[in-house]
């Protein structure tokens, strides 16, 4: 089911995603005050790209502050983002796989600094 799920995902916009989260990552280390935030848009990019089989393991106590201008800034706006598309994936049983998806990426987009995708 990993392999289909990530085939199905990666063609039907992971790539695409994959991309975009790659490019704004460039753009943002191109700045000095960019490098930690492109880090981030970096991990973005490896969950995206194939997120079946991966999980997202959070650790707020690792930078803190980082992770409250992130939410104050960013994390909210994309997770609520990233919630509204995992409701929308939710309501067909067949979405639900990816609904779940959705959710890790939710998880990423509240705390990023200091999480680990497995």
């Amino acid at each position: 089911m990993r392999l289909l799920g990530n085939i199905i995902w990666f063609v039907f916009g992971g790539f695409i995603a994959s991309i975009l989260w790659v490019i704004l990552g460039v753009l943002l280390a191109i700045t000095i005050i960019g490098l930690p935030l492109a880090s981030q848009c970096f991990k973005f990019a490896e969950l995206v790209l194939t997120p079946f089989g991966k999980d997202v393991r959070l650790n707020f106590d690792k930078h803190p502050i980082a992770n409250l201008i992130w939410v104050i800034f960013f994390g909210w706006e994309m997770a609520i983002g990233y919630l509204g598309i995992a409701l929308f994936f939710a309501v067909t049983i067949i979405g639900i796989p990816f609904a779940i998806q959705w959710a890790k990426l939710t998880k990423l987009a509240l705390f990023p600094f200091g999480s680990k995708i497995r």
